[in-house]
């Protein structure tokens, strides 16, 4: 079935094993406990959800499959005369749990680049969009288009045994992977390139054959890419885009449906949305300040001012880090080793000294200190992608990268419909009165 199929139903088999045994003789007991708050306040914190390709920490940061940003930018290959990881080779550590090797990477680069032909009626789906329409509603519209090609859509239509639904989720997760940077520039060179689009380069890997159909043959642009693609991809699976996508794909939704109702979750400013925020906000800043490069002094004031007017400073605090992203820190690193005098690159970092400091002292937040999204815009300004309500675009191309491995592996397992249970108000004011048990006791 070829390299990292075989590979998957190898290791897949395996693990579904160990769970079913795992159930078995520990499936009553309890993992925790649900407070009140936590059922009204966006279920956070609770432990619902198995994701097998990375964890959160709240101290460390990401982990995927036991390897954080660091080790990952030093153990994963590389493009030739690079120096940032490929996201192939995160791609195949994700879905077999391995890093690979090279010749793995380049493996996955040929998948990728033979299937990324993309049907001309999803560029006319897109086309008949008004050109003032958000990137984000063009890049779904044309996923929605593209699941004419499903191949789960097909054989589950067909009838498939329930134990094989892996593999065409698998196979629509690698056509959709090879096709989303293709959907994606075409909509970045419509909407700002007055409609000059640019073929792939079937030679380029698959971040630089994104940066190249998007019209930057800057090697720095395609460093940066790789690194974006990279440490953008997956998140565990309770943040919005991870969790729609698993939800809508234990409906046994094709991964079509499943990753473009995820992208819908990206979209808005809580979640993805909030990379363009970051951007917005500080140009905001300099037009108001009247300079290009606000001073510390300037900065913090112009804080001050945001939070008074009961506004957030986009970019600061997360669901569950209680440090700096270490994902803000690999950009930063980005940024110092391409970009040391970039003004608006400076800036960011002076507000990365300022803001934590005025926000512990509100002690309304516990987390105080940038997420990714506090960055990547200044990275991709500096190459000249100014266009800022694209970079959740950017986004979601990386994404899919976790979202789609993870829909691979709840096939594999057999996971069920996600189907928690709700309450109403009157019923927890019963329950508060000891006349109704609601919690299942």
């Amino acid at each position: 079935m070829g390299i990292m199929k075989d590979r998957f139903i190898e290791k897949s088999t395996t693990v579904s094993a160990e769970i079913k045994e795992m159930l078995k003789e520990h499936g009553n007991k309890v993992i925790g406990e649900v407070t009140l708050s936590q059922v009204y306040q966006g279920m956070r914190g609770i432990t619902g959800l198995v994701t097998e390709t990375s964890l959160l920490d709240a101290q460390e940061g990401i982990r995927f499959r036991g390897y954080s940003i660091p080790e990952l930018q030093a153990k994963l290959p590389k493009a030739s005369g690079g120096s940032e990881p490929l996201p192939e080779g995160l791609f195949y550590l994700m879905m077999i749990g391995e890093l690979p090797s090279e010749e793995e990477v380049n493996h996955v680069t040929n998948i990728l680049q033979r299937r990324s032909h993309v049907p001309s009626h999803v560029f006319k789906a897109i086309d008949a969009l008004p050109l003032n329409t958000h990137p984000m509603t063009m890049f779904v519209v044309g996923v929605m288009a593209l699941q004419t090609e499903s191949y789960f859509q097909k054989r589950y239509a067909e009838g498939i045994n329930k134990k094989d639904y892996w593999l065409p989720v698998f196979d629509d997760s690698i056509v959709l992977l090879s096709r989303l940077p293709r959907i994606a520039a075409y909509i970045y060179r419509r909407k700002y390139k007055n409609g000059e689009h640019i073929q792939p380069n079937g030679l380029l890997d698959w971040a630089g054959n994104f940066a190249h159909m998007l019209g930057y043959e800057d090697e720095g642009f395609k460093e940066l890419m790789r690194l974006y693609l990279t440490i953008h991809a997956d998140h565990e699976g309770g943040n919005v885009s991870a969790h729609t996508t698993h939800l809508v794909g234990s409906a046994l939704s094709d991964p079509y449906l499943a990753y473009a109702a995820g992208m819908n979750g990206l979209a808005g400013p809580l979640h993805g949305l909030a990379n363009q925020e970051v951007v917005k906000w500080i140009y905001e800043m300099q037009n108001q300040l009247n300079t290009d490069a606000p001073t510390k002094e300037q900065i913090v004031e112009y804080v001050k001012d945001t939070i008074t007017a009961g506004k957030v400073v986009p970019g600061y605090g997360h669901a569950v880090l209680r440090k700096t992203d270490p994902r803000f820190t690999a950009q930063m690193e980005f940024g110092k080793k391409h970009m040391l005098d970039d003004k608006l690159v400076n800036t960011v970092w002076n507000i990365y000294e300022v803001v934590p400091p005025i926000l512990q002292q509100l002690g309304k937040i516990k987390n105080p200190w940038p997420n990714v999204d506090a960055h990547s815009g200044a990275l991709l300004v500096h190459y000249g992608m100014v266009e800022y309500e694209f970079y959740t675009v950017l986004f979601a191309v990386s994404r899919a990268l976790g979202v789609l491995t993870s829909l691979c592996w709840d096939r594999a397992l057999g996971f069920s419909i996600e189907r928690p249970k709700s309450v109403t108000t009157d019923a927890v004011k019963k329950w508060l009165d000891g006349k109704e048990q609601i919690w299942g006791e």
